[in-house]
């Protein structure tokens, strides 16, 4: 049911961030590309130190069975000495803040570990592992390669939730989705809770990318060749398991990948979502309480970008916010928000 809801850390000219694509068609380029990483960079997420800005990390997994988690500094530049190695095709990576573990709270990264068919939970910033060496995923069912992972804290009560995604033709069309609950077993380690399975599926390609939306509640699921589908996060909502929208059903190029939504103060709510095979972000105005709607699109110099992540936090070099795309020469690009929202065409 379908209810209608709703661094180059320098000083950079703007002018200097945009450059003319074979087409004619003006593009932004990042204001700094990372280091590589060994095998394939697949999926970002930005770690904000509120303390120290300066110190805020961009996370991003290796694809590989020879797979990890890499941590760059906003400069792109590895920090060779927090890489989680060992890790068996990490998918996708999110970050969640003020996590009660072993009573006081802490930040962590929650990384989708594939064929491991677990989720991986390191704290932040020094990337220790607080998971008891994992947390399954999709027990008992035939279909268990987990892709997407994304975490959604509760206003109400600050319990913190994982939603995580699959990879494989024996995922069910209905239930694709499972939620867990990530709770510390009293000995200071996250242990997940299983709570539903939602979410429908085309059947056309997967679902991988998820986002979600903390202060809407919504959670974003990326239905490749399909549409992106909106659902409640929380679920304890009223019809909770309800598709309360979708959006992009045309005008992608093929592949519905990485979202992200970024919200500033009296301005409504933006929703990106990498369209991987054009090489654009489409984006789509989601106010809250009110029918989404598409806003325009913004061409960029990422290639095949699966997963993207964004801060609306003014950080060194990037006044205006940080998003991170993967690109498929196996690094991540960091753009300033401001100059990938000058270069939107409607």
């Amino acid at each position: 049911m379908i209810r209608g809801a709703w661094i180059l850390l320098c000083a950079v000219c703007a002018s200097c961030l945009v450059a003319e694509s074979k087409t004619g068609t003006e593009f932004v380029k990042p204001r700094v590309v990372s280091g590589p990483v060994k095998h394939d960079s697949d999926d970002p997420a930005i770690w904000v130190d509120r303390k120290n800005p300066a110190n805020s990390l961009v996370l991003g997994t290796d694809k590989d069975a020879d797979g990890a988690l890499y941590v760059f500094g906003l400069d792109g530049k590895p920090r060779t000495d927090r890489i989680v190695r060992g890790l068996l095709r990490p998918n996708n990576v999110d970050v969640a803040y003020d996590v009660m573990l072993g009573g006081r709270k802490v930040d962590v990264a929650i990384v989708a570990e594939r064929f491991a068919h677990r989720l991986r939970v390191y704290t932040l910033p020094d990337l220790i592992a607080v998971d008891g060496g994992g947390i399954p995923v999709f027990e008992g069912d035939r279909a268990r390669d987990v892709m997407g992972v994304a975490s959604y804290t509760r206003s109400a009560d600050g319990v913190l939730f994982a939603i995580v995604s699959r990879s494989d033709r024996f995922a069910p069309k209905q239930g694709y989705l499972h939620q867990y609950r990530l709770v510390d077993d009293g000995k200071g380690t996250l242990r997940g809770v299983f709570v539903r399975a939602f979410g429908e599926w085309s059947g056309r390609k997967e679902i991988e990318a998820l986002s979600v939306d903390a202060v809407a509640a919504r959670v974003y699921a990326s239905d490749e060749t399909f549409a992106v589908r909106v659902y409640a996060a929380d679920p304890n909502a009223e019809d909770a398991d309800d598709e309360r929208a979708q959006l992009g059903e045309t005008g992608f190029a093929r592949d519905h990948e990485g979202s992200a939504v970024l919200r500033r103060p009296g301005q409504v709510p933006l929703l990106f979502v990498s369209d991987q095979q054009a090489g654009e972000l489409r984006v789509f105005a989601v106010p809250d309480g009110a029918t989404p709607s598409y806003h325009g699109r913004i061409r960029y110099s990422a290639s095949e970008t699966d997963g993207i992540d964004l801060t609306a936090t003014p950080l060194p070099g990037f006044p205006g916010g940080l998003l991170v795309a993967m690109s498929d020469d196996r690094t991540y690009h960091f753009y300033d928000l401001d100059d990938l929202l000058r270069a939107l065409q409607r």
